[in-house]
């Protein structure tokens, strides 16, 4: 059984200053709606029920945007608006599945990901990054399946060209199938010589419950980080078995401006088809 999503926010959002400096950038609109609100129904689609946003006191406006119920009351009990009365009863649908976890000092991912040990309640689940988008397929749902199918944990992932390999983790390949493969190795930003392969690691997972224990007893990393990448290289090495995706949607970076921009026009044309039908 797989339900429940952690999503980590707290990051300052550097890359897309200023467009981040007051707004978060989880929060900045894509056709209409939040990056954020993307993600969530994605998941949604494949079937979470449960969803762990991790932020810090300087992203609470993450928290005001879903729980700003006094605001929508007061607007709707002056004015009827059918449009504005759908946005809020989608708000309220968010708000039974959604709590908050505070990483208030940025230590890393993996840092970000062990604060929510004790709200994991099954064997495994799926912590997902808002700044990957995969638009014309649900990658969350084929993840669930691959998950189902292999019993193992999952990680998306996608060829780049190999001189950008050094950008991303890799993953080695051990097995290959037609749409995934069994992974045995995850090589963090590699030069383009020393690089497995080049399938570059996308920011969805389906992780194991037990990845925390690993997480715990991990020195920090480079930054003083504690980094996700090498809880799963242990648990690896010690049997675990893990999962390459190959996804077939279509990857959009949205955690840089030039990628947010180039965002904002893929979601437009794939939500506006008939526009683009001569």
């Amino acid at each position: 059984m797989l339900k429940q999503a952690i999503i980590p926010l707290a990051g300052l959002g550097t890359r897309l200053l200023p467009l981040s400096s007051i707004t978060p950038k989880e929060l900045l609109p894509l056709n209409g709606k939040p990056n954020l609100e993307h993600i969530l129904d994605e998941c949604i689609d494949a079937g979470i029920k449960e969803f762990i946003l991790i932020i810090s006191k300087k992203k609470e406006n993450i928290k005001k945007y879903f729980f700003n119920d006094h605001f929508y009351k007061s607007i709707l009990a002056k004015k009827k608006d059918k449009r504005i009365r759908e946005a809020y009863n989608k708000l309220k649908k968010y708000q039974k599945m959604i709590k908050f976890v505070y990483q208030n000092n940025p230590k890393g991912t993996g840092d970000a990901i062990l604060k929510c040990k004790n709200y994991i309640k099954h064997s495994h689940f799926l912590m997902v990054f808002p700044d990957d988008l995969i638009i014309n397929k649900n990658c969350t749902k084929e993840m669930i399946t691959l998950h189902k199918k292999t019993k193992g944990s999952i990680i998306a992932t996608k060829i780049v060209k190999k001189k950008t390999v050094s950008r991303w983790g890799i993953l080695s390949i051990k097995s290959k199938k037609k749409n995934y493969f069994s992974i045995k190795d995850v090589v963090e930003k590699p030069s383009q010589k020393k690089a497995p392969s080049n399938y570059a690691i996308i920011g969805r997972y389906i992780l194991p419950k037990t990845i925390m224990k690993k997480l715990k007893n991990l020195k920090p990393g480079q930054g003083g980080e504690i980094h996700i990448t090498d809880a799963i290289k242990q648990l690896i090495y010690e049997g675990e078995k893990f999962y390459g995706n190959i996804f077939k949607g279509k990857y959009l970076d949205c955690g840089t401006l030039n990628g947010y921009i180039n965002s904002t026009i893929e979601i437009f044309k794939e939500n506006n088809k008939w526009e683009f039908v001569w």
